[in-house]
């Protein structure tokens, strides 16, 4: 089926492949094949095998043949046939069996005629090399028949010579638009070459096809392949696929248009079937629209306005209803069909319990940190801060607290004669310039400064909730340090001058006062160092 060495002349039934790419000279190794996919099957012993076969010619050229001596042939055989005229030519079987019936049926060949020759033999090897002689010179025939033409100045293309393999004809290929008289050319070729001359014309098509080359798709040209009927193309074929007119994009290598144009052709003529034809502009109150665009397979069609470079994408069921309206008078508004709004469905937000947005919000405005709650003792309740009375000029968002109840001790009963003392942060005041020498109702308690701090000597008054003044503020320490000190002849220290030298804040960080006990149980334990 393919021949490993086209310079050696013969093709085997080796899959090695052509060397030259299907472009050999000895007329295309694998160009223009057909599988013979009944090659393998046995056939039965009375069949009567079909007597006619096909052999296969330089530049994919075929021909019919009848095998009149019953000669067994297989696929890529040389055989020697007889010539037109008088003599013999070498080819090579492309196609043998009941396929044939089908070719000759395809190409419209009367199996009873006259013109099929018949087979002489199988080539010999002496046959095959004057063969191969024979067809080293139709290169230079063909140059020096180019140089001869341009002598004589004829409009008219040579692209290929052929040989016959006893030297006895030659056949001259050429190309031209119009009737050329190459008497002339006859007499001085035959007289030069010492050969029977036969000048055939071909189209540009068939030109392309014995040449070969690559398309634009980048494949192999299918006129050298697989392509022997040529139909006629014309640019309507390109307007209805929407293809641009332009000749260098639609001609191929033959200088005519693409003969891929017409494979997808009728599948277009198909889709369009369902496409309006609008032989119209569309009349709409802002003007009339003219057609721009259609996109066949996805049944779009772009109009615009008449100086407006914004094109308008309609789908075809809109496009008819316009030309409805327009048939009946009427004009729509707009190209584009009116929309109803839909009802916005609610988010998912809306659905779940609580949005987590607004707890964002929330934290981002806050500026105030947030407090720790105190865990409830089993039994015990937490006491409430003192209340803070606001500043002026500053918003209080908090509302004064219950005063708080006295603690309870370890077995839930309150210690007879002495209220127990918050701790924690609930025994910190939360703003204690605000909060000194003042009630719960905001005025000031007896026996206050003027800066705010209670008096030594002034008794607290009974039932009053307000926490303790801090150390050093108007009343004696708790622990009996300053006992210690008057013994020792030490005037007191005052632990206000020294928080005022520091900055006003203690550095001391044991200078909180003990959780449990009163001034008494202080005095009875003196500081270990004096």
């Amino acid at each position: 089926m393919a021949c490993t060495s086209c310079s050696s002349g013969g093709c085997s039934t080796t899959a090695a492949g052509c060397g030259s790419k299907g472009s050999c000279s000895s007329g295309g190794c694998t160009r223009l094949n057909v599988f013979d996919w009944l090659q393998d099957v046995d056939l039965p012993v009375d069949f009567k095998e079909f007597d006619i076969v096909e052999i296969r010619f330089k530049g994919g050229r075929k021909e019919f043949f009848r095998n009149t001596h019953r000669l067994p042939l297989v696929t890529g055989d040389a055989v020697v046939i007889e010539a037109a005229g008088n003599g013999w030519h070498l080819g090579h079987v492309s196609l043998k069996g009941e396929l044939v019936r089908l070719q000759m049926r395809k190409k419209k060949t009367p199996l009873d005629s006259k013109e099929i020759k018949g087979i002489l033999r199988v080539a010999t090897p002496q046959d095959v090399e004057r063969w191969e002689a024979v067809r080293d010179l139709e290169t230079g025939t063909m140059f020096r028949a180019r140089s001869v033409v341009e002598e004589l100045r004829l409009k008219m293309k040579l692209s290929d010579v052929e040989y016959q393999a006893d030297r006895t004809r030659a056949t001259f290929f050429y190309s031209a638009d119009d009737r050329v008289d190459f008497r002339d050319l006859i007499k001085r070729l035959a007289d030069e070459f010492r050969v029977r001359v036969e000048m055939r014309q071909i189209s540009l098509r068939h030109e392309a096809g014995r040449l070969g080359g690559i398309g634009s798709c980048g494949r192999e040209l299918c006129c050298s392949t697989w392509l022997t009927d040529f139909k006629s193309v014309s640019t309507t074929a390109a307007r209805y696929q929407n293809l641009s007119l332009n000749p260098a994009k639609l001609s191929g290598q033959c200088g005519r248009l693409k003969c891929c144009l017409n494979y997808e052709l009728d599948t277009y003529l198909d889709a369009l079937k369902d496409i309006p034809q609008v032989q119209r502009p569309l009349q709409t109150e802002k003007g009339d629209a003219f057609l721009q665009k259609t996109d066949i397979f996805k049944k779009r069609m772009w109009f615009a306005f008449r100086g407006d470079n914004n094109w308008v994408m309609l789908p075809t069921e809109r496009v008819r209803e316009i030309q409805d309206m327009n048939k009946r008078g009427e004009k729509p508004e707009n190209l584009l069909a009116p929309v109803l709004e839909a009802e916005k469905e609610p988010e998912v937000s809306a659905h779940v319990e609580g949005n987590l947005d607004r707890l964002d919000d929330k934290i981002k405005g806050s500026k105030r940190p947030k407090r720790k709650k105190k865990k409830d003792g089993s039994g015990a309740s937490a006491a409430a801060a003192p209340a803070v009375a606001p500043r002026e000029g500053r918003r209080s968002d908090s509302a004064p607290k219950a005063p708080a109840a006295p603690a309870a001790d370890t077995n839930g009963e309150a210690a007879p004669g002495e209220a127990r003392r918050p701790r924690g942060a609930a025994a910190r005041p939360l703003n204690r310039r605000n909060n000194r020498g003042r009630n719960a109702e905001g005025g000031k308690e007896p026996g206050t400064r003027p800066d705010g701090r209670r008096a030594v000597d002034t008794p607290r008054p009974e039932g009053s909730t307000e926490p303790r003044p801090p150390r050093g503020e108007g009343r004696p320490p708790r622990n009996g340090a300053g006992a210690a000190e008057e013994a020792a002849g030490r005037p007191p220290r005052d632990e206000n001058s020294e928080r005022g030298s520091r900055g006003g804040r203690s550095s001391r960080r044991g200078s909180r006062p003990p959780r449990s006990g009163g001034a008494g149980e202080g005095a009875d334990s003196g500081p270990t160092n004096s």
